[in-house]
């Protein structure tokens, strides 16, 4: 699952972090979710393997862990797609903005966009659950009599941790470098000790032995790709954490530490299954532990976890930061956890709707075991999306020649192909539940940008140009004060400024249009933050910029406009908002539908001024009903 965290602005004046600081920061929130499957993918793949009577067959699992690593994670993400950054930010709603920004809104590229994201909630889910379970199962060896709680403590653990991310995660977030560092150390160490039982094993770095096994074994050596992309399935995350590290920190972490790390460990757990030394049912992964270092093995393994879930939760809570931004989610309450750290925020509603599908995946399936059988499944679509838009982005952005960027891209995406295939399979082992959650925010976000669309044309329609009803409203009287109309578009009258009109009689003397726009870049510029044009008549129109990383605060852009010839009083300035009420339209059945979802989303969405942090108490809302 991926894990979008935000870039941290440094304070002015502050020094910038150091390349080691940022190495740190990458191990602790990129990888955790990457550094935490050794612990089940290794035994996945052998209970799917079947018989491990050859060393053939064994090292050919090997091979293709090893090939699935340098092939997806090292060169597609860490090589080439971590390329395609949009202004230093990553990930695949970033993606869609890089290429809408640079070759206009396209249907197609917007969908895909939303899709991935839709996919990456549904399996965000079952990545803590995963995790957790498989590290506190490595209890199982050294305390047998433990087992009935292990589901228990699990649950304990995840309702700790989703109960504390209202409080933000910058402290514990200072350990999440070195306790990884100690973890990917670790993996190695224990796969040293592996290998020199079996030093044979490097012979799986020909990836003869992959092709062979995939070749030879059938449905079986089919299957098994199910099970081996489970290596991979936090590499997403690299990509969608680059505006909080930067590509160098994550390159030299994953080149230097992570990737050798990981094949050292692999290759270890392989070695011991080659020497006989791991029974049906054992995880090799703690076999590989002297039975004396296990419980403090499991310690640090349930740590690791839990900053994996860590990375999953605040990714969560930044995705729906950049949908509500891009216009693909209803506002929300998003609270800022730390001033030193942009990307520490807090969404509450997806904090609590993630933990209730995790908390009942986990009593569901209660093992790891069962949870690998539906793990993957989407994070292996939303790859396969990955590949269609970067395929995009070399030819119309780079400007690749289109037989370069097909074969590049053309591998990528059949590889992604062969573990999207494989990982199929699943659906009815428990895939499908990613899949319908996944099904329902996709359908949920298009209904979203679909009525949002349709109830800002009916409002433009029964408006006027603004230039018009200036010239209509020459010799009006007015009264003191300034009036802000929030509103979409600044060349017509906005409708609640037509509705104070019509039934209150009032006038502002000083009237200001503002519209706030989500550009499709992370950030916008302090300097390119706000637009102000002076109209006649004492009317203005502002146009307040942000990045779709980025969260509106209007009373700090009206201050903004001081260096624009145009200064507010609060105490002296009303805010007037739209409060709309969806009436559907007599349509077919389906149609109807959508349009009670959307008027119930629209009902329950966050008020403007609180999204905006207009103050309450300087806020007027006109009500009117719209026919959708």
């Amino acid at each position: 699952m991926a894990s979008l965290s935000n870039r941290i602005h440094p304070v002015a004046g502050a020094k910038p972090p150091r390349f080691s600081a940022l190495v740190l920061g990458a191990l602790g929130v990129v990888y955790g979710d990457i550094g935490t499957s050794p612990l089940y993918t290794m035994k996945t793949v052998l209970d799917r393997a079947g018989d491990l009577s050859t060393p053939g067959t064994v090292l050919g699992m090997l091979s293709l862990i090893v090939w699935t690593l340098l092939i997806t994670t090292s060169l597609k993400y860490v090589a080439v797609v971590m390329r395609a950054d949009n202004e230093g930010e990553g990930g695949i709603l970033a993606l869609m903005s890089l290429l809408s920004r640079k070759e206009g809104t396209r249907i197609g590229i917007v969908s895909l966009g939303i899709l991935g994201a839709a996919l990456l909630y549904g399996d965000g889910a079952i990545t803590p659950a995963i995790s957790v379970l498989s590290a506190l199962e490595g209890l199982k060896a050294p305390i047998p009599s433990i087992e009935p709680y292990i589901v228990p403590m699990a649950v304990v653990i995840l309702v700790g941790l989703f109960a504390l991310q209202s409080q933000g995660s910058a402290r514990i977030g200072k350990l999440f470098g070195p306790v990884m560092v100690i973890w990917f150390v670790l993996l190695g160490l224990l796969g040293l000790m592996g290998i020199v039982k079996h030093p044979a094993v490097f012979e799986a770095l020909d990836p003869r032995y992959g092709l062979t096994y995939l070749f030879t074994h059938g449905f079986e050596g089919f299957l098994v790709l199910g099970a081996v992309f489970l290596c991979a399935t936090g590499a997403e995350a690299l990509y969608a954490d680059m505006g909080h590290f930067g590509l160098k920190a994550i390159r030299g972490a994953w080149y230097g530490l992570v990737l050798p790390m990981l094949l050292l460990n692999y290759a270890g757990q392989t070695a011991l299954v080659l020497d006989g030394g791991v029974a049906n049912g054992e995880n090799p992964f703690f076999v590989l532990c002297p039975a004396v270092l296990q419980i403090p093995l499991v310690i640090l393994a349930t740590l690791a976890t839990i900053i994996a879930s860590q990375a999953i939760i605040s990714g969560a809570f930044s995705m729906t930061r950049q949908a509500i931004q891009l216009g693909l989610c209803p506002r929300l309450h998003i609270t800022q956890t730390s001033e030193g750290g942009y990307g520490q925020i807090y969404v509450g509603f997806v904090n609590w709707a993630l933990m209730a599908l995790t908390l009942t995946l986990t009593l569901t399936f209660r093992s790891s075991d069962n949870l690998a059988a539906a793990y993957g499944i989407a994070v292996a679509l939303t790859m396969l999306l990955t590949s269609i838009l970067i395929f995009h982005v070399m030819h119309e952005i780079w400007r690749w020649s289109l037989p370069l960027s097909v074969s590049i891209a053309g591998l990528f995406i059949l590889v992604d192909l062969a573990f999207v295939t494989a990982n199929m399979t699943k659906i009815l082992e428990g895939g499908w539940i990613p899949l319908a959650v996944a099904t329902v925010i996709f359908a949920l976000m298009s209904i979203w940008r679909d009525g949002r669309a349709l109830l800002v044309m009916k409002l433009e329609r029964d408006t006027l140009p603004l230039e018009t009803f200036i010239h209509q409203m020459h010799n009006k009287p007015r009264v003191h004060g300034t009036a802000v109309y929030l509103t979409n578009r600044l060349d017509v009258v906005p409708v609640p400024l037509l509705h104070n009109l019509k039934h209150n009689k009032i006038l502002h003397e000083r009237i200001a249009l503002m519209q706030v726009v989500t550009k499709n870049i992370p950030h916008v510029a302090q300097a390119d933050r706000v637009e102000v044009h002076h109209l006649a008549d004492n009317y203005h129109t502002i146009t307040v910029n942000y990045g779709f990383m980025e969260s509106p605060n209007i009373p700090r852009a009206l201050d903004d406009c001081a260096m624009k010839q145009l200064r507010f009083n609060m105490m002296d300035t009303s805010f007037f908002v739209g409060r709309f009420t969806i009436v559907p339209k007599k349509r077919a059945k389906w149609r109807k539908i959508e349009t009670k979802i959307f008027e119930a989303m629209h009902r329950n969405a966050l008020a403007a001024t609180e999204f905006f942090r207009i103050p309450p108490n300087r806020v007027i809302e006109l009500g009117t009903q719209v026919e959708v």
